[in-house]
């Protein structure tokens, strides 16, 4: 990731704190492309990023700047892969890691943070209580708060996932790009590293349009893309097997929704039986072990094939942004049916 390091937020004298995250694959997947009937499918696969997810990216650069202003603690409300990315962080940097996870978190996100030494505080509802719990307890001990979009730098590590498109494709765009949306911050990086390589000159006015996947037991953007909103609802009773899509009122809500209004796009959602049955058919047939996010992905760039919203001759680059490993209890049940 740091191979951009002038677009980053390293300042001179600045170290990266790094684990080697970013340049992960982009490769044509044709079985795939076969099967739904697209020519030009591709998958950029994040789950091969340290901690197994696209969040080592943002975390890497807010750790960067965390240890170089002088913070000792820091903290992060999660879902379950941005803590385990913190923690790994924080680890590495030499600093103490404070991490707030629903009760309802899979384990295997639970033992990691722990592993990387962090101190985990299990909270009763969602992401959004989490996210209270930790200002609460955080603020007055002047905690270093990395939750999404409450500070700068996570969408600067984020939008790196463009740049190397754009480097993989020689500096062209695909026609869409689709990408499992829970806080968003992945795509309103991405949105700003197309302005910057325009800026400099490396690629056109040219946008990609964007996809934003979903899980039907959360999907605030999807709603509010389909009534024309600015900004989202609070999503009630979110449920799905897609932890990191249960986020129901998205702090960069209005952001994702002006630049999926802006490149043309679309917002869909996918049931978890949909999802699982996605990852299946992606493992089976490229060889990926994609998370349910990244299922989400398939899902909803098969329902716009058959709305004919996407041409079956345009180039189409779906993002598995995490590892089907930390989902096993998912997969036994999918697996029995």
């Amino acid at each position: 990731m740091w191979r951009y390091r002038e677009m980053l937020p390293l300042l001179p004298g600045d170290e990266p704190v790094t684990l080697g995250e970013g340049f992960t694959p982009l490769f044509h997947a044709p079985a795939l492309g076969r099967e739904l009937g697209l020519t030009s499918l591709y998958v950029k696969d994040e789950s091969l990023n340290p901690t197994n997810s696209f969040k080592a990216r943002g975390q890497s650069a807010a750790i960067t700047r965390a240890k170089a202003l002088g913070a000792r603690t820091i903290s992060v409300p999660s879902a379950g892969n941005a803590g385990n990315a913190m923690a790994a962080y924080a680890a590495r940097a030499g600093l103490e890691a404070q991490v707030f996870l629903p009760r309802d978190a899979k384990e295997p996100f639970v033992l990691e943070c722990r592993l990387y030494g962090a101190r985990v505080t299990l909270v009763d509802g969602l992401i959004t209580d989490a996210g209270r719990i930790a200002a609460e307890k955080g603020k007055p001990l002047g905690w270093y708060d990395v939750s999404t979009l409450k500070e700068p730098y996570r969408v600067e590590g984020k939008k790196t996932m463009a740049y190397e498109l754009a480097e993989q494709l020689e500096w062209t765009w695909p026609d869409w790009i689709v990408y499992p949306t829970g806080g968003g911050v992945g795509l309103i990086g991405m949105w700003k590293a197309f302005e910057e390589l325009e800026a400099m000159g490396l690629i056109g006015h040219e946008r990609p349009r964007m996809i934003s996947a979903q899980a039907s037991g959360c999907a605030p953007i999807v709603k509010a893309f389909e009534r024309h909103q600015e900004s989202s609802d609070f999503f009630e009773n979110a449920a799905t097997v897609a932890s990191g899509l249960r986020v129901p009122k998205p702090l960069g809500d209005f952001l994702i929704l002006a630049d999926l209004y802006a490149s043309g796009g679309e917002a869909l959602a996918a049931t978890d039986r949909e999802m699982l049955g996605a990852c299946r058919q992606m493992a089976a047939l490229e060889g990926v072990f994609a998370a349910p996010e990244g299922g989400a992905g398939l899902v909803a760039t098969a329902k716009l094939l058959k709305q004919n919203k996407i041409r079956r001759d345009e180039t189409v680059v779906l993002f598995n942004t995490g590892s089907g490993y930390k989902y096993l209890e998912a997969w036994n049940t999918a697996l029995e049916h």
